[in-house]
């Protein structure tokens, strides 16, 4: 529902939309999750997500994920892999997330940003639950665009959160795999 305040500008109800800058345009998000690791998809997901946040006057929320059971070889003791393996994981999530921060920066956007642990659990089902408890109104994420015998054996997060998300997916590819 759109309101009038005593200025004549719009001012938002609490409905679905608010409003930006301009009094005639409402925005279509206020909460841009954007999944982030870093990769050549994830920065385009990253610039897409920044280019709706600028133009909506929306919030960025920027995550990382560890998923713990990838550093795991069976041969550390748990004790070594939580002191060594694990904090190497958290700093290089740090770091991943310190370049979002900044590119965001460099366009004008203050990205909050969240390092989480998959704590074991399904890569995709855990970003859609962060997603959720944020209260996102979208996703961006970036995707490699693999098919065949690729996408067959490593999945496909995208996919899977595209299928999860209760709210709407935008799937950013490759360049070069969109070209193909």
């Amino acid at each position: 529902m759109l309101v009038k305040t005593r200025g004549g500008r719009p001012e938002d109800s609490g409905a679905m939309h608010r409003f930006n800058d301009s009094p005639e345009r409402p925005a279509m998000y206020q909460r841009i999750f954007v999944p982030f690791d870093g990769s050549g998809p994830s920065l385009q997901g990253l610039d897409q997500a920044i280019a709706l946040a600028k133009s909506s006057s929306a919030r960025l929320r920027v995550a990382y994920e560890i998923d713990e059971l990838i550093g795991a070889t069976g041969f550390e003791s748990y004790a070594i892999y939580a002191r060594d393996v694990l904090a190497a994981m958290r700093r290089t999530g740090e770091g991943i997330l310190a370049l979002a921060r900044e590119r965001a920066n460099e366009a004008g956007i203050a990205a909050e940003t969240e390092l989480f642990e998959s704590g074991g659990h399904n890569i995709a089902a855990r970003i859609v639950e962060h997603a959720m408890l944020w209260q996102a109104d979208l996703i961006v994420i970036g995707s490699h665009g693999r098919r065949g015998a690729p996408r067959f054996f490593m999945g496909s997060d995208a996919e899977n959160i595209v299928r999860l998300a209760p709210m709407p997916v935008l799937v950013v590819r490759e360049a070069h795999a969109a070209a193909l």
